[in-house]
């Protein structure tokens, strides 16, 4: 603008569900935690509809002055990324500890009233409320259409059960058998569509164990916020003009975020975490290899690299065990990772597959008296044809995926073979290449199913939502 002034809008990509309330639902997150002194851009004006003279829902918003996370690590020595990551752990610590009277997502009443036709839970300040979660899987393709509850749940058993209530009656209503949706995936099942029957079978087996997953400790079960999505991306820094020091001056994007019990919100950031077991090891800092100096190149990016990422680690984890106990506490809680893993699993939607559901409640079923304790019968029992088949598709997943992975690295994708538009025409005459080597080293019989199941080939994902 002549004056100077910078501001952001925002409007939703024509997939965002559900808009009214992913928009509302934002900027009351947004204003409220700005209200609590938290580090979030002012919100000037917004509408969570489109009937207006833009046509489109908006939020117009502060423009943040810094510089992502993103672009500032490799700007930053040791001590300055343990001051960063102790920032955030300790801005975590305070949005954590704030209490809510139920889970769902945060909105102003007036705009929940408008779109849902009641309240929500009010918050002392009662222009704010909890109401329906706005978390992406309660509403994805057809499942807007289900009037099913999708909160405010108003306790830790609630919130635990409604996801999964929600994918049932999204499969009694609209599902049918279906090849599974990743396709490098389909040859383990014979290129045979999947029943949705068995995926609501091991759902009602996941609502049967509900009541033992969840924790003892009454700290665990209080409703927390969290940041939706906590990358470097939607973090902003700053140097100080006083020390020189970076400062988290910003907090971005609070699309769809939620408001759970604190041992299904706790966990490590997915781009902060290294190992796959964290806490126990995340207690050792990390330290470049001694022989950095005999390395090639490729080598030496690799061990650096990994290094970084172990420091990021490690620094979250040491930063949550000194400034936020209780999400410490959850992180180190057995019962509460196992129950975060699993809600998650019976939440998502539906793609073609129950396996990976199936094998955690096997893994319930086999290790029920150490969850439950002993004299305690286990609500869900699988017979040995059961198990047997189940090993057995493990099996062939695995070497499904390490194939999978194989190609992924010879053609340069990242995850659902997402490329970055430098590298998509490279990428797409290597996914070619790939593909004739392949269809030229196997049996002519096979060449027509595996050309119509290549999993790099454009798909229709109509019959998926």
């Amino acid at each position: 603008m002549h004056d100077g002034f910078e501001m952001v809008a925002r409007i939703p990509y024509p997939v965002t569900v559900p808009k009214f309330h992913a928009i509302a639902s934002e900027v009351a997150t947004m204003r409220f935690l700005r209200s609590s002194g938290l580090p979030v851009p002012e919100i000037y004006d917004y509408s969570p509809s489109s009937e207006n003279a833009a046509k489109t829902e908006y939020i117009f918003m502060e423009f943040v002055r810094g510089t992502s996370l993103t672009d500032t690590w490799t700007t930053l020595d040791t001590s300055e990324v343990s001051s960063v990551l102790g920032q955030l752990v300790q801005l975590e610590s305070r949005i954590m500890s704030i209490p809510f009277p139920a889970g769902g997502s945060l909105y102003y009443t007036k705009d929940l009233e408008k779109v849902a036709g009641f309240k929500g839970v009010p918050l002392h300040n009662e222009n704010f409320c909890v109401g329906v979660d706005t978390r992406v899987h309660m509403w994805w393709g057809k499942r807007s259409q289900l009037d099913v509850d999708k909160g405010p749940y108003k306790s830790p058993e609630a919130a635990l059960i409604a996801p999964a209530r929600k994918e049932i009656a999204y499969l009694e209503r609209f599902a049918r058998p279906l090849l599974p949706f990743h396709r490098e995936r389909r040859d383990a099942y014979d290129n045979e569509k999947q029943s949705p029957v068995d995926h609501i079978e091991n759902l009602e087996r996941y609502l049967r164990l509900v009541p033992s997953l969840i924790p003892k400790n009454p700290a665990l079960h209080q409703f927390s916020l969290r940041h939706p999505d906590l990358q470097p991306s939607n973090i902003i820094v700053s140097r100080s003009p006083e020390t020189n020091e970076p400062v988290i001056v910003g907090l971005l994007d609070w699309q769809h975020a939620s408001i759970l019990p604190l041992f299904l919100a706790a966990g490590i950031p997915e781009r902060f975490q290294y190992h796959s077991d964290p806490v126990p090891q995340a207690l050792t800092p990390p330290s470049l290899p001694k022989n950095l100096d005999g390395m090639e190149q490729e080598e030496l990016n690799h061990a650096v690299g990994v290094y970084l990422h172990s420091l990021l680690h490690f620094h979250y984890v040491k930063g949550t065990e000194e400034y936020n106990e209780l999400h410490y506490k959850a992180l180190l809680d057995p019962l509460s990772k196992f129950s975060k893993r699993l809600s998650e699993r019976a939440s998502s939607p539906w793609e073609g597959e129950t396996h990976a559901l199936q094998s955690m409640l096997i893994e319930v079923a086999e290790n029920w008296a150490s969850l439950a304790g002993e004299g305690v019968e286990c609500p869900i029992v699988f017979d040995r044809e059961v198990l047997r088949k189940s090993e057995e598709l493990s099996e062939r997943l695995r070497i499904s995926d390490e194939n999978f992975e194989t190609c992924r690295g010879m053609v340069g994708f990242e995850a659902e073979t997402w490329v970055s538009n430098e590298h998509y025409s490279m990428a797409t005459k290597l996914a070619e290449l790939l593909k004739l080597q392949v269809l030229m080293n196997i049996p002519r019989e096979l060449q027509d199913n595996v050309e119509a199941n290549w999993y790099l080939n454009d798909m229709d994902e109509s019959d998926y939502l």
